[in-house]
């Protein structure tokens, strides 16, 4: 008999949870985290029995769709694993199960993930320039990553990309960038850069607001509204010259939290009930004690009780964090 679902002390109900399976990640985004990150001790990140459990006991409260996050979640050696075991469950308790990654490792994995249930997937890529790539990533991954999403559309899964709009950088890139992923048949969603843990650079020199964005494009495009939606924050145009959709989520430029339907649980088992607040719950803890089913149905309860009505990002010159955490610890 399933348990009663996750409703918020605002009234939204929460059908949507994010999992990070790991924090480590193969590159290192300028935005994201800093050259010399410190990921977290192994001893300290869920095991697969135990990822598998929290999974379970959210879609008992009426979770209906789990993302797969990180840092880059097919680091781990038994993300297809536990692809596999959740998977099991689309169709029934689950309407969808999804990853985000950023194609590094995707060439390898595509058609275990598509074979195991997943049907969609999110491809970080931020630019098609090689050196913007290598300078942006700390790497020089870009021919990887393109074969990635080359071999998950082979695979027959559908590839959204997800492109941070970032001024100075790729801005002049955003135009040729949606017309590629939607030549590919690809959506493709831009998003404003997040204030979120301590990296190298200013991010107010970065910073580009999507409403900009919006107005250049429509210099030279027509974009018709959409009613499209994946569970997740973007809303969505059609590109009439392009026949995609486009997507943007604007976290500082336009709050999206009155219709949040989300929840993220860090590798380390921490549920945070919103991305840009410190407030969380503790899973581990309830997933080791001696009656984990209990505690972690009590734990959920704690995080509707504490979710906050909206974030407190902010960005601007001298402006600390809104949170010392880094994106890729609590999940993308």
């Amino acid at each position: 008999m399933q348990e009663t679902g996750l409703v918020d002390t605002f009234g939204r109900q929460i059908t949507y949870l994010r999992l990070s399976i790991t924090d480590r990640c193969d590159l290192r985004c300028t935005y994201c985290m800093p050259e010399r990150m410190t990921f977290l001790p192994r001893k300290e990140v869920l095991d697969l029995e135990e990822l598998y459990a929290l999974a379970r006991g959210f879609m008992a409260r009426g979770i209906r769709k789990i993302r797969l996050t990180g840092g880059e979640p097919l680091l781990r050696k038994d993300a297809v694993d536990l692809v596999r075991a959740i998977g099991r469950h689309v169709g029934t308790e689950l309407d969808e199960l999804t990853m985000t990654t950023n194609g590094t490792q995707l060439a390898q994995h595509a058609v275990a993930l598509a074979d195991a249930g997943v049907r969609r997937i999110n491809v970080s890529l931020d630019t098609l320039d090689r050196k913007t790539f290598a300078e942006l990533a700390r790497r020089d991954a870009l021919p990887q990553v393109l074969g990635g999403i080359a071999a998950a559309k082979a695979a027959g899964l559908k590839v959204k990309i997800n492109t941070v709009a970032l001024k100075g950088v790729n801005e002049h890139e955003l135009q040729p960038l949606i017309a590629w992923a939607h030549g590919e048949g690809h959506d493709i969603t831009l998003i404003e850069t997040m204030p979120l843990g301590v990296v190298d650079e200013d991010r107010t020199d970065r910073f580009l607001p999507l409403s900009k964005v919006r107005t250049e494009l429509e210099a030279h495009w027509t974009l018709n509204a959409s009613n499209h939606r994946t569970g997740g924050p973007s809303r969505y145009v059609k590109v009439r010259e392009t026949g995609g959709l486009l997507g943007m989520i604007t976290p500082l430029t336009e709050n999206f939290c009155s219709g949040c339907n989300r929840i993220r649980v860090t590798t380390t088992g921490q549920l945070y009930p919103c991305l840009g607040g410190g407030e969380r719950v503790d899973l581990r803890a309830a997933l080791r004690s001696d009656e984990p089913e209990a505690e972690l149905q009590a734990a959920l309860d704690q995080a509707m009780a504490i979710k906050p009505e909206r974030h407190d990002f902010r960005i601007g010159k001298g402006e600390a964090p809104a949170l010392g955490r880094h994106m890729s610890v609590t999940g993308g």
